[in-house]
């Protein structure tokens, strides 16, 4: 096997799939963020509807990183307050999971029908061209990972690189790794969707799959944290309680990947459905032991006298 050529075929697929993910974020962003930013403001008063919000809006942007940026820079606004945005920030996880499911379900081969729609449509003038590049981008996406699937099909066959892959058998590794690359690339959609191609492969196996998708809620925390930067105390508070709440769930549910793996794959014998099915579960279940925490976690970590630009609190409901 030529590494060199491998190596250039799965960056540039890597890098196409990359590109369409920015760019479908970008666009959807640049049309909908005044919309968004009020919507959000009028709804997130009720902690669960924040967190169906989030993982709404995340879904469709197909960017958790996208989302909690924004999420970051509307509590620095004021726009919403520090408690009401975790909640949206434990619905991007779970919205995340779409990716995932995308493309264990083998939907990657409807790129080149969604790239030839978005070019036609952005061909007319006014409102179709704005959708046009969304749907353009959109079949990017998959046009992407499905160069990168094929590019990988010769690792089936190399004992050396399935020696590599098989070091992230141990969980903490695997944790580790995805942590790392996600934050790298500043795209947990990008970790998973590749890793579900590797499972899909067989050049990676169900266990350490689930463990570098864990990993990779927490690297994805590290946009947040870069985008609170400059901003005020409330906005760097959400970016690091986004970080807390990650770790804590990686920390509870990292020990029983093996078993969670187990679960999942003895549900079918689809291997990269039963990884999206594991990534879900993990994320449903940490939102759902983190969102009774909200309300305690802002009162510990933001204190009433420590917000002078937030809203009135008297104003939330719980």
């Amino acid at each position: 096997m030529n590494y060199l050529d491998l190596f250039i075929a799965v960056l540039a697929a890597v890098v196409l799939f990359l590109h369409g993910l920015q760019g479908f974020s970008r666009e959807l962003q640049a049309h909908g963020e005044g919309q968004m930013q009020g919507l959000v403001k009028r709804l997130t008063r009720n902690r669960f509807v924040g967190f169906a919000l989030g993982a709404l809006f995340t879904a469709i942007v197909q960017s958790s990183s996208a989302v909690t940026a924004l999420t970051v820079a509307m509590v620095d606004a004021g726009a919403i307050t520090f408690r009401n945005s975790l909640a949206i920030m434990l619905g991007a996880n779970v919205g995340t999971t779409s990716t995932a499911w995308l493309v264990s379900l083998d939907l990657m081969r409807i790129g080149p029908f969604f790239i030839v729609l978005g070019t036609i449509l952005g061909i007319l003038p006014g409102f179709g061209k704005v959708v046009g590049k969304s749907v353009f981008y959109f079949g990017l996406i998959f046009y992407g990972l499905d160069l990168v699937s094929e590019a990988l099909e010769p690792i089936q066959q190399d004992p050396q690189l399935m020696t590599w892959l098989t070091a992230a058998k141990r969980p903490l590794l695997g944790a580790a790794i995805g942590a790392v690359l996600t934050a790298l690339v500043q795209s947990s959609s990008v970790v998973t969707g590749l890793t579900i191609v590797l499972v899909q492969t067989g050049a990676l196996a169900v266990t350490p799959a689930v463990a570098i998708i864990m990993g990779a809620n927490v690297g994805t925390t590290v946009t947040a944290l870069i985008a609170s930067l400059p901003m005020g105390v409330a906005a760097k508070r959400t970016a690091w309680a986004n970080l807390l709440f990650n770790l804590a769930g990686v920390a509870l549910f990292l020990p029983f990947a093996a078993q969670l793996a187990g679960f999942v794959t003895s549900m079918g014998d689809n291997p990269a459905t039963a990884v999206a099915l594991a990534h879900l579960m993990f994320n449903v279940a940490v939102a759902l032991l983190a969102l009774p925490l909200v309300g305690p976690v802002a009162r510990v970590l933001m204190p009433k006298h420590a917000l002078p630009h937030e809203p009135s609190a008297e104003k939330e409901r719980p």
